[in-house]
């Protein structure tokens, strides 16, 4: 039988909702009883990881444990600017997969050596210490780009998916490999709702799609 998983969502509510059907799509079912079971706080008040992070630890360890009361036996998150506070959810006592190391793992695997990164600030700095631990060089949005890239995660939090957003997505991108980059991280998760893989000229490792991939490998034991 497979471990029942448990999410913590909402940050933001389009990118768990697309997680899930990440998930429930990279199974290898045949029928409803070969899928996951999916226990999911998608819990939108969760405080602004970036200007309030001390109240935003509190209420994911919080919700980690409501979590593993009802049932949860593996613990994942579709936000890699909170897995700053990845400490404050295994403090529930259950297997966390870290959505960071295994997309760092997965960027590693194109052999890149120059890792273009699509992330918030504060999911930017988890990714440069995994990608240095790595022996990986991180390519970073400069300037003005930095602030454009919020503005369309933004955009897409607040329902806008259309032309714009995506254009400015892609040019960002394609920034990073101008830059030199020889592979873009989709580090937030919002990212892939504006961009695809055929979209940018080198390989666009999708956090998310990694998170998930590894949910079905741990669930099923695989």
């Amino acid at each position: 039988m497979s471990k029942i998983l448990g999410i913590l969502g909402g940050m933001g509510p389009v990118a768990t909702t697309a997680f899930m059907a990440r998930v429930q799509a990279l199974t290898p079912a045949r029928r409803d009883e070969d899928h996951i079971r999916m226990l999911v706080d998608l819990n939108p008040h969760v405080p602004n990881r970036h200007t309030q992070p001390e109240a935003a630890g509190v209420t994911l360890g919080e919700m980690a444990v409501r979590l593993r009361d009802a049932g949860a036996q593996v613990l994942a998150m579709p936000c890699n600017t909170a897995h700053s506070h990845a400490a404050a959810i295994r403090a529930a006592g259950l297997p966390f997969i870290d959505m960071i190391a295994a997309t760092v793992e997965a960027v590693s695997a194109t052999g890149a050596t120059r890792i273009g990164v699509l992330a918030t600030p504060g999911g930017e700095a988890l990714y440069a210490d995994a990608l240095t631990t790595a022996g990986l060089q991180i390519v970073r949005l400069e300037g003005a780009d930095r602030e454009a890239f919020m503005t369309a995660v933004f955009a897409v939090k607040g329902g806008d998916d259309g032309e714009g957003p995506r254009g400015e997505m892609r040019r960002l991108a394609a920034t990073l490999v101008e830059a030199g980059a020889g592979a873009v991280i989709a580090g937030c998760t919002e990212v892939p709702l504006l961009l695809r893989a055929e979209e940018v000229s080198v390989p666009l490792v999708d956090s998310a799609e990694v998170l998930a991939a590894e949910c079905v490998k741990m669930c099923l034991g695989e």
